[in-house]
């Protein structure tokens, strides 16, 4: 019942100030991201709540590419003493590989996005310090975060319907948390299974 009336207060509150909201979800999702404070996929869940799938997955979408792209930036300018200091290995890992694909640079940069091989903070804290255009990384992030971004966002809208804590139990809430589940490992298995 609690679910319930926060639910509605929260879609109440969405339908009578949408600007106000849409301005703040997008300024905290993109100061998130730039920074790289976890909590992210939440914002996500969210957007799927208040917004529904399209809207949901556009602001979802275009804000972590925003923020990203951020990221981005401002490691270009500062980040180098950083992803030297964290992550040696990892970025000698990834300059030789950036060095090999240079030919297909956005095919690898999408097949990044696309599986957890590498971490996306690592992702764009280092790709300017390996020489990855920004043009591709544009490209890669905003393309590479759509299927991710449309099961979150589902889930999100699976756990606006929860009306009592009941409805945990409900079979098509649990085989939607089961299929979102297995997208999500999926790329890890395959990556397991090729090596």
């Amino acid at each position: 019942m609690m679910l319930y009336r926060l639910r509605d207060h929260l879609e109440g509150y969405t339908s009578d100030y949408t600007a106000q909201v849409l301005v703040g979800y997008c300024v905290v999702y993109v100061f998130m991201q730039t920074f790289m404070i976890p909590g992210t996929i939440f914002m996500s869940l969210l957007a799927g709540a208040l917004f529904g799938v399209f809207k949901g997955m556009a602001l979802v979408v275009s804000t972590s590419t925003a923020g990203a792209s951020s990221c981005y930036f401002l490691s270009k300018l500062i980040g180098r003493p950083l992803v030297f200091s964290l992550w040696p290995d990892k970025l000698s890992f990834f300059q030789e590989q950036i060095a090999r694909r240079k030919e297909c640079l956005l095919n690898y940069m999408l097949f990044l996005r696309l599986t957890p091989t590498l971490p996306n903070i690592f992702i764009n804290v280092a790709s300017p310090i390996v020489d990855v255009p920004y043009h591709i990384f544009f490209l890669a992030t905003f393309i590479g975060l759509i299927p991710a971004t449309y099961v979150t966002v589902k889930a999100g809208i699976a756990l606006a319907e929860i009306e009592s804590l009941g409805d945990l139990y409900n079979f098509n809430f649990i085989a939607t948390l089961f299929l979102i589940g297995i997208v999500s490992i999926t790329p890890t298995l395959m990556s397991k299974s090729k090596s």
